[in-house]
């Protein structure tokens, strides 16, 4: 009988989970960006002729999931009766079209057993090399308060834009070490939107 109820809670946690994840997903999903795109209007072209000047901040806010965690064992997000979800929030300075650099802290919730609580808080301050199309790769390091260090490279998307938002997508690899743990290396997948 206790073998279905965990069983039970944890396909619970991961259905709210999704479910969450879901629901901020259309909550911060761009609104005829497409349409803005493809038809420029007049303050389009206004902002298409004024030169942006560097250095350039802008703000941003998402949510990450970490999907796989690689160390001894293997370890998803969601498995026994256990899940996280982070929510990263960050200063970008764009000291070019094509540099810049990152200031993040992300502060993750992990639910288990039934109760849920803050976690872990991590920095991690990298610089920004800004391609063609959207594309962005991040090189991080990373800090963090439960004493694990390590780096993130990011490689990041914008999918979307608006005039006062870009949405993106981001997909990350955390390798982190010490604090008497094996090291690890996991895969995350991150959404949010950028302040123009």
């Amino acid at each position: 009988m206790e073998h279905k109820s965990n069983a039970a809670v944890e396909s619970n946690i991961a259905w709210r989970s999704i479910l969450t994840v879901i629901i901020l997903a259309v909550l911060f999903s761009p609104r005829n960006s497409f349409a803005q795109n493809m038809q420029p209007g007049p303050s389009d072209t206004v902002k298409v002729l004024q030169k942006t000047t560097y250095p350039k901040v802008v703000g941003y806010l998402s949510f990450i999931l970490p999907i796989v965690t690689v160390s001894n064992t293997t370890t998803t997000n969601f498995s026994h009766a256990t899940g996280s979800i982070g929510f990263p929030v960050g200063i970008n300075v764009l000291y070019s079209a094509r540099f810049g650099f990152s200031y993040e802290f992300t502060p993750t919730i992990k639910v288990s057993g039934g109760t849920s609580k803050t976690s872990n808080l991590l920095f991690d301050p990298g610089t920004m090399f800004r391609f063609d199309h959207g594309f962005t790769l991040i090189t991080r390091l990373a800090f963090e308060t439960q004493g694990r260090y390590g780096f993130t490279p990011v490689f990041n998307q914008v999918y979307a834009r608006t005039k006062d938002v870009n949405y993106f997508v981001a997909l990350s690899l955390p390798a982190r070490f010490g604090n008497s743990a094996a090291a690890s290396i996991g895969l995350n997948l991150q959404i949010g939107f950028t302040f123009n």
